[in-house]
């Protein structure tokens, strides 16, 4: 194993963070693997899980099994693992921006294609590797301005080559799910059956630019992107890229990391990350993918009390009672129903809510959400 410590910009006198990055293998062996925890930096359980991880890669790197390359990074952010409010955590948001850490990600499709559209040719691998140089060319010239511009560039330095990229992350109270594009699913079916994912959502583009989609969408949208000007050059989708959700924020505890570390390290071996004894067997699936432009987020339209009649984890159909809204004062009971067949397979932590405030949300098989599909 190497430890490389990467300084971000300092945002104060006296004021440093460092990003750890942790290498197993060999640098440039395929496949690439990338693995990040707490990009949200309250989301803890992938955290943890990286913790087991890391002593599995330490043991079989030094075992010499680890035929292809892959980076850990067990705390992804920093700074905001180190922002708190009325002893609060604050990690989704920076303060200084108000901008998500999960958000705002450079268009690398666009950034690469200035650089290749002239350059390829029939090779598909070829293709493959001129469009890796033009993005660790932009990237190399980036420079950053602030702390949080560095933290992005930092974790794109490690990952933009990678074929697999994992971002651990977890909801308030929620399921084992994934969120993925439409085109990593295939490579990322047997993962979502080893973590027995009770939800997974898919999107050809869910918006706002997010970690995983800057790496996976700068694949198929410059291929859509040439395909468009008529240059038909074979581009294939070279990195698979997942958001996975580790249930929720409570779920922070040995048992369920153990168990899912597993399901981590079966899935390296059947990638070919990591030498396998004997082929990794996939489970049957829990569940189906359905579109994330089919997830309902339900809003509360009244301020109250926020009682919940549905467990996480609940196929609920239309009209089902999802939970209460409760005005003590006016003594009135709001229901809030849901407005799709699915699983019920995430809800908020919090027990007031103000109104416009988001209660749960569910996996529905039917599209009907347009534009941005992710929330704040």
């Amino acid at each position: 194993m190497q430890r490389t410590d990467h300084p971000l910009i300092s945002p104060s006198l006296g004021v440093h963070k460092t990003v750890t990055s942790l290498h197993f293998g060999t640098p440039g062996a395929r496949p690439k693997v990338y693995i990040q925890a707490s990009l949200h930096a309250e989301e803890l359980p992938g955290m943890l899980v990286a913790h087991h991880l890391r002593k599995l890669l330490v043991d079989a790197d030094q075992k010499g099994e680890v035929t292809g390359e892959v980076i850990l990074v067990p705390v992804a952010n920093p700074i905001g693992l180190a922002q708190r409010l009325d002893h609060k955590p604050m990690g989704r948001f920076e303060l200084d921006t108000s901008e998500n850490f999960n958000r705002h990600y450079p268009d690398l499709a666009k950034e690469a294609e200035a650089l290749v559209a002239g350059a390829l040719g029939p090779d598909a691998q070829a293709n493959v590797a001129l469009v890796r140089a033009a993005m660790r060319s932009y990237l190399d010239q980036w420079k950053p301005t602030t702390e949080l511009q560095s933290l992005r560039k930092t974790l794109l330095m490690l990952a933009f080559d990678a074929d697999l990229v994992l971002d651990l992350h977890c909801d308030c109270e929620a399921v084992m799910h994934m969120y993925a594009e439409e085109a990593c699913w295939p490579p990322l079916e047997p993962l979502a059956n080893l973590l027995q994912c009770e939800a997974v959502l898919l999107a050809k583009n869910s918006g706002g630019g997010p970690f995983d989609e800057c790496l996976s969408g700068a694949w198929w949208q410059l291929k859509q992107s040439l395909e468009a000007k008529g240059i038909t050059a074979p581009i294939p989708q070279a990195c698979s890229t997942t958001t996975i959700e580790f249930r929720g924020e409570a779920d922070v505890g040995h048992a369920l990391a153990s168990q899912d570390t597993q399901a981590l390290w079966a899935f390296l071996q059947h990638t070919g990350s990591v030498r396998s004894a004997s082929p990794v067997q996939i489970p049957a699936a829990r569940c189906q993918a359905t579109p994330l432009a089919g997830s309902e987020t339900l809003i509360a339209p009244v301020p109250g009390l926020l009682v919940f009649t549905a467990a996480v984890g609940q196929q609920v159909q239309v009209g089902d009672l999802i939970a209460e809204i409760i005005d003590p004062t006016n003594d009135t009971t709001h229901a809030v129903v849901a407005g799709v067949a699915g699983i019920f397979y995430a809800r908020v932590l919090a027990r007031y809510l103000t109104t416009g405030g988001e209660v749960g949300k569910i996996a529905g098989a039917i599209p009907f959400r347009t534009g941005e599909l992710l929330g704040a």
